[in-house]
């Protein structure tokens, strides 16, 4: 535990850089620490899943170190532990880790069967990983014929998660054609192997021969690359790390930059190595001369939950009706938010701190209220956080350690002194989640979030936003079973400027949820009227009202209806707003879940923001939901924008459930909140099986005594209606807050190019027309309407992507940029360029807005030209159709000429 400890005042250093992260990993003289592996509480108890898991950090760790170059290794992990195991002397709490920020997630497979390691990203090349994933089933080592050893494919994972590298084999298109020949997909192309069709039946499997396709010039569609036994080339572990051979990563020196896979599409065609070279961690490194020691463990078990709130009730508070609306807020949060089994203790502050509340555990609805009894009344006094802290760490301290313990700090006031308790702060080992209320909350109050891993919200005084409610509604814990954690289903406002007026409105209660279901509704000046019927038209009575604080809340007895409920909220001249939670209606199915966060804590004008919204339920993804974010900043503007999940702009990836979008519309310096609302409806679907598209490669098969040895092939996952089903549900939630700076007082300058085009796709027409499609970009990243395209070509991958300025130009006098999101559709007839059997033809666009400020190149298209020989006997051929492949993930495809006569080929790969 002593090196635990140690590094727990290390991480403020890399818990305080910009990029916003949950993960607590940080690199201490070339060793990785704090690293966090999370069992999942619905893995059944196995002791020797414990064990496994250290043997694999064990094992990875030097193959890790050697093929970094001996700069990297594993020096330290925290394996979280279920609380529903049985505890052992050996257990300790957690300080800061929490299942929220763990970095390696151990659980059953969603869906059955689909054992494969993966890596959750949402970022592009160079952007670190959310997590990864695992199996009980593969740390038990009943996966190694498909994954091969578990530590090699960690560090396959861990260069997905830290570095944000890429795959370097396809799965949807394994061969491709060079110079008219097919090729397998691997890096480095120096990997030898064989192929062949795998034909199975009650679980055996024979070898067919692979054969090509007339139409394309590649082989069949089930045709299987096989690595031979025995290589000599060291690489790449992003291709293929079961390979005895391989323990080194693609350079730039034997990286296969034609191979259709995600790390040249996504990484402008360079390897994985000169992508880690370019990281943080490889630039404040060198290499060791001295072997590594072998990875520390500690184990930490998750235990009940332990927070204390601490409130702001100073003077400024009476500004802009804050106290009562705080009052509100912590009523939410301790009648619904906090789950019941929690302890719960409350400070206010001023100048001073007073302990409304010592720990109490939640195990009633009485006990809920005797702790919204404690809330403060009466503002007054000057602002001392630090003297509320403190009092907040003898609470908890007189019955349990702070490590991992939770502090909600909500303050509105500025505090020059905030900083003379970071390093109690620091040494406390508890989790501090902020709430700037205001414009004025001291500057420094997301310090304490970001040096303890908690989370940072702001709240404006614009009461029709309702921003602090959803932000306490937010608070739920961090290692509770989901089907414990409080859901936002709704949150509205609305000021009425005339008497008599209505807020109408809907909220859907859908099946995977309505247990616990809160109806929420506040005013400024007099109670309205409210009116809710449940799906079957019943008018529902029973509100609470709570006249002193101005608000009524409902709960739903028993599970809610599943349905749409019908509200009409009546007043004159004040501002209403309502908020709906619920929990999940089954222990054992997932609810549908909404996660949001921004790319960055901070905001540096001109560089924009990315918006992320996660719906899932469960590990597989909501499609086609319509996914809206509001985006306030300091001085009340909002900005609403569509989140996207169609893989352009700043969407990484399309169909993943996770929606996107660039945030450009900075007005001021200075904190902006983020909410996002989701809306399911009939065009919503959920993706029954889940493709992961960052994991280890399963092994088709290998080769023993000169034969193929198959494993049973992966079933495949069909792209149609069968797959999905409609869901109707309804979410939102508090997307956090970030800091914004650089920004220009008064007139804003066009300083935001268009976003990237990253799904260029190419297909031959006939008469040797190349028709194009992609995603339109913006004037501004993804928002607005580009002014021109460049569009040039190459017979020379690589010289077009260096070279693009001076490489032959396309005709696009005609083509007018559409507005950013829609699809483009682009016709043309290379010129200047010889386009002959087997040419390889490359093409890439550059988006310039009206002010000339240009886009990156986009990644990089091609089309083959593939003419089989002509037999003896055949007639005058005629003109060809078109088939859809990829190259280097750039949804590439290629073209062919179909013949008359039967052709058959046999191609064998070096």
């Amino acid at each position: 535990m002593g090196s635990l400890k140690s590094s727990v005042f290390l991480l403020i250093l890399y818990l305080l850089e910009g990029t916003l992260s949950n993960s607590l990993i940080q690199l201490n003289n070339n060793g990785y620490e704090s690293i966090v592996i999370a069992i999942d509480p619905n893995v059944p108890e196995d002791e020797a899943l414990i064990q496994q898991i250290k043997d694999m950090v064990t094992q990875a760790s030097p193959y890790l170190f050697e093929a970094t170059g001996k700069r990297f290794y594993f020096k330290n992990v925290a394996i979280l532990i279920p609380e529903n195991w049985k505890t052992k002397p050996d257990y300790v709490r957690p300080k800061l880790e929490t299942y929220n920020n763990a970095d390696v997630l151990i659980a059953e497979p969603n869906p059955p069967g689909n054992d494969k390691p993966y890596t959750e990203m949402i970022g592009g090349c160079g952007e670190k990983g959310e997590r990864i994933h695992f199996t009980p089933d593969f740390l038990a080592g009943k996966k190694l014929t498909q994954y091969g050893p578990q530590g090699r494919v960690f560090v396959h994972e861990w260069a997905h998660l830290q570095w944000g590298v890429f795959e370097e084999y396809n799965d949807n298109q394994k061969f491709y054609l060079s110079n008219g020949k097919p090729q397998a997909v691997r890096c480095s192309a120096a990997i030898t192997g064989t192929h062949g069709v795998p034909k199975c039946q009650g679980g055996s499997c024979i070898t067919k021969p692979c054969r090509i396709d007339k139409l394309t010039g590649l082989y069949e569609q089930n045709c299987e690359f096989v690595p031979k036994t025995q290589q000599t080339e060291k690489a790449s572990i992003m291709f293929q790390q079961s390979i005895g051979s391989v323990v080194e990563f693609c350079t730039e020196q034997n990286h296969n930059s034609e191979a259709p896979n995600s790390q040249n599409q996504k990484c402008n065609l360079r390897s994985t190595w000169e992508v880690i070279r370019e990281s943080e961690d490889f630039k404040k490194t060198t290499p060791m001369t001295t072997q590594p020691p072998n990875p520390t463990f500690s184990l930490l078990q998750i235990g009940q939950r332990i927070v204390c709130l601490v409130l702001d009730k100073s003077g400024s508070m009476s500004n802009a009706n804050r106290l009562n609306r705080m009052n509100q807020a912590g009523k939410l949060f301790l009648l619904h938010t906090v789950e019941q089994g929690s302890w719960v203790g409350m400070v206010m502050f001023d100048s001073v701190a007073y302990v409304q509340s010592e720990l109490r555990q939640i195990n009633s609805d009485a006990d809920r209220d005797v702790l919204t009894r404690s809330l403060p009344t009466v503002p007054s006094g000057g602002t001392s956080i630090c003297s509320g802290l403190r009092s907040a760490f003898t609470v908890i301290r007189k019955k349990y350690s702070t490590d991992g313990a939770e502090i909600v700090l909500l303050t509105d006031g500025e505090d020059n002194t905030i900083s003379s308790c970071f390093n109690e702060v620091k040494q406390s080992g508890a989790i501090i989640h902020t709430v700037a209320l205001g414009p004025s909350a001291a500057k420094e109050l997301e310090e304490l979030s970001k040096m303890t891993g908690g989370l940072q919200m702001y709240a404006s005084d614009q009461v029709q936003n309702n921003g602090l409610l959803d932000a306490f509604g937010t608070l739920s814990s961090g290692n509770g079973a989901p089907s414990q954690s409080s859901i936002q289903l709704e949150s509205k406002g609305l000021t009425f400027q005339n008497n008599n007026q209505w807020m109408n409105g809907t909220v859907i209660v859908d099946s995977t949820v309505g247990k616990d279901t809160f109806f929420l509704v506040t005013w400024t000046k007099q109670p309205p009227q409210i009116l809710l019927w449940d799906p079957s038209g019943k008018l529902q009575s029973g509100f609470v009202v709570d006249a002193a604080i101005k608000m009524a809340s409902l709960q739903v007895p028993g599970t809610a209806k599943v349905g749409t409920w019908r509200y009409s909220l009546q007043a004159s001249s004040q501002t209403l707003t309502l908020t709906v939670t619920s929990r999940a209606s089954s222990a054992t199915v997932p609810p549908i879940t909404l996660k949001t966060r921004m790319n960055q804590d901070t905001g540096k004008f001109p560089n924009p923001m990315r918006v992320y919204a996660k719906v899932r339920q469960g590990a597989l993804p909501i499609l086609r939901a319509n996914v809206t974010a509001l985006i306030e900043s300091a001085n009340g503007k909002t900005v609403t924008l569509e989140l996207l999940d169609n893989g352009a702009g700043a969407d990484a990836t399309k169909n993943d459930g996770v929606y996107s979008r660039y945030f450009t519309n900075y007005d001021a310096n200075g904190r902006y909140s983020v909410k996002i609302w989701v809306l399911g409806g009939i065009t919503a679907a959920r993706q029954r099986a889940i493709p992961h598209q960052n994991g280890a490669k399963y092994i088709p098969g290998w080769i023993e005594n000169g034969q193929i040895k198959w494993n049973i092939p992966q079933a495949k996952i069909n792209d149609n209606t069968s797959q999905e089903e409609q869901v109707c549900f309804s979410r939102t939630s508090s997307g956090g807050s970030f800091v914004a700076s650089n920004v220009p007082s008064g007139s804003i300058p066009d300083l935001f190019p268009p976003c990237q085009i990253t799904d260029l796709k190419a297909e031959i027409q006939e008469g040797s027309l190349i028709n194009l499609t992609w995603t339109a970009p913006g004037d501004d990243y993804d928002q607005g309407q580009a002014h021109k395209y460049i569009i040039r070509i190459s017979t020379s991958i690589l010289d077009l992507r260096d070279n693009f300025s001076v490489s032959v130009q396309v005709n696009t006098t005609h083509l007018i940029p559409k507005e950013a999101n829609s699809e483009e559709v682009f016709v043309f007839k290379p010129e200047n360029i010889t386009f002959e059997n087997g040419t390889d033809l490359f093409i890439a666009i550059q988006a310039v807005d009206k002010a000339n400020l240009k886009s990156e190149i986009s990644n990089i298209a091609r089309v083959s030209l593939f003419i089989p020989p002509q037999p003896e006997d055949t007639s005058t051929p005629y003109p060809s159709i078109t088939t859809n492949s990829t190259i280097c993930g750039f949804h590439i495809l290629k073209i062919m000429w179909k013949w008359i006569g039967e052709l058959q080929m046999s191609l064998a790969l070096n």
